[in-house]
């Protein structure tokens, strides 16, 4: 049993500061809370539940730093052919080193480029492993595709016009999967029994409705509805998104997902940036939870969700960084502050309030992954807390500030003294336990630079590729 005194808390589900109080941790669980006589002597600490990531994909370094910053998703997306690929183990530890250092305890990894230098089972395997290193929970989604692999359409009819050289080297790197549906379901499962353990679970990760048939999402939903596996995948995220699904789904997209029986409890839909409110209804009566991805809908030009439209119609609403936090630092406690401001509302309006707001990234968070607990901090609840430095959070100590204020008006990752995921520290002092995060990231910066001529040819094709791919997009896509 491990004690934690900290000087205030933020508990149950309106996240109310509860005072000096005394976390008792056993097993990985939070055993009691007892309220204290005084602060604990010492630095100042605020317990509240750690978030949970609700969509991520398992990059370990910027995608900036691969020249892909201020390009819209669709362009960007191919721009990522630009990473070479190297070693599982190693990506994996920086990423997950950096979303705990981050202030994340749980995360979901929806790998869709993975290093393919292992079979996919293996190179999952190893994924769990370096999150058990680390120590934070996670949960994967075995991407799955078949078809548009370049642009929501023919391949042909963004590469014809190039140089012979340019459609080549485009065409070698992106070509649709050659499996079956069935073929898709069973490598999921092949997945699972590979890797799922306490901590890291498997989920269906059907790419989106533009990068998956009718045949395959069908498979997948019933796949999800005879195991009890969740489903997690990307839905009208951009305006051509939108533009795509209405032309091929005239009957409304996400009325198919429902037809089919892939709208359930069981679903977390990522971005829903252009949904429409009949949509955003069906979605809640259906109990699927919808994970925004604020800062990555910015950066990449996506749009800004509707949230106020979600909050009115009791959806279930998640955060994610995306990997694309605001500032590129894979801080959750800054794109926490980015969203809850964004979507508050204007003037008197209280649409999403700073205890929403957090229900959202700890509570919802977790539900998305298929995490036990409900995400506050209470006996019988699982142990994972993150304490931020009070003393620095409240640096002018004037009058009594409400702690959840100074969360949601300054809290940056800077401000995390201790990670704890199922009762274990994981981060102490902006420090991992028992892993360098300054070498782990010079064994990753080192395989990229090694790599790079590996993708020589896909950037000698940039040139030639990028204006081609605005052209698709604004004579194919370009009205909604």
């Amino acid at each position: 049993m491990r004690a934690i005194a900290v000087a205030d808390a933020l508990l149950g589900p309106e996240y109310r500061a509860s005072g000096p109080v005394r976390i008792a941790v056993e097993d990985g669980r939070i055993d009691s809370v007892t309220p204290l006589v005084a602060p604990p002597p010492g630095p100042r600490r605020l317990a509240l539940p750690a978030p949970a990531d609700a969509h991520n994909h398992g990059r370990p370094l910027s995608t900036t730093s691969f020249a892909a910053s201020g390009k819209p998703l669709e362009s960007w997306l191919i721009r990522l052919a630009a990473m070479p690929s190297i070693d599982a183990r190693i990506s994996a530890l920086a990423f997950f080193g950096h979303a705990a250092l981050g202030g994340v305890g749980a995360v979901m990894m929806h790998q869709t480029r993975p290093s393919g230098r292992l079979p996919l089972p293996q190179e999952v395997r190893t994924i769990a492993d370096a999150a058990a290193e680390v120590g934070i929970h996670c949960a994967y989604a075995v991407s799955v595709r078949d078809r548009n692999p370049l642009v929501y359409g023919p391949t042909e009819e963004a590469t014809g016009a190039l140089p012979p050289a340019s459609r080549a080297a485009v065409e070698r790197l992106f070509r649709s999967p050659d499996l079956s549906p069935s073929d898709h379901v069973a490598l999921v499962e092949e997945v699972a029994a590979a890797a799922e353990r306490p901590g890291f679970s498997v989920q269906f990760g059907p790419n989106g409705i533009t990068w998956c048939t009718p045949a395959l999402l069908e498979a997948i939903a019933e796949a999800s509805a005879r195991t009890g596996r969740r489903v997690h995948m990307h839905l009208l995220e951009t305006r051509y998104q939108r533009a795509w699904a209405d032309r091929h789904h005239p009957e409304g997209v996400v009325a198919f997902l429902k037809s089919i029986g892939l709208l359930s409890p069981r679903l977390t839909l990522a971005h829903c940036v252009w949904v429409r409110p009949d949509e955003v209804e069906m979605i809640a009566e259906a109990g699927a939870t919808i994970s925004v991805n604020t800062a990555s809908n910015l950066v990449l030009a996506s749009g800004i969700a509707p949230v106020a439209t979600m909050v009115g119609t009791a959806a279930t609403v998640a955060l994610g960084l995306d990997n694309s936090a605001f500032d590129e630092t894979d801080d959750v406690f800054h794109d926490l502050r980015l969203f809850k401001h964004l979507h508050a509302g204007w003037g008197f309006e209280d649409v999403v309030t700073a205890p929403g707001a957090l229900r959202f990234a700890a509570a919802n968070g977790r539900r998305s992954l298929g995490l036990p607990g409900s995400g506050v901090i209470a006996a019988g609840e699982p142990a994972d807390l993150a304490l931020l430095d009070l003393d620095a959070l409240d640096w002018d100590s004037i009058l009594p500030v409400p702690p959840i204020e100074l969360v949601f008006t300054r809290a940056t990752k800077a401000h995390l003294a201790e990670l704890i995921v199922a009762g274990r520290t994981v981060v102490e002092d902006g420090r991992l336990a028992g892993l360098d995060i300054a070498a782990i990231e010079r064994e990753v910066r080192a395989a990229y630079r090694a790599g790079l001529p590996d993708r020589g040819d896909f950037l000698a094709a940039w040139g030639d590729l990028e204006p081609a791919l605005a052209r698709f997009y604004r004579e194919r896509l370009g009205c909604c």
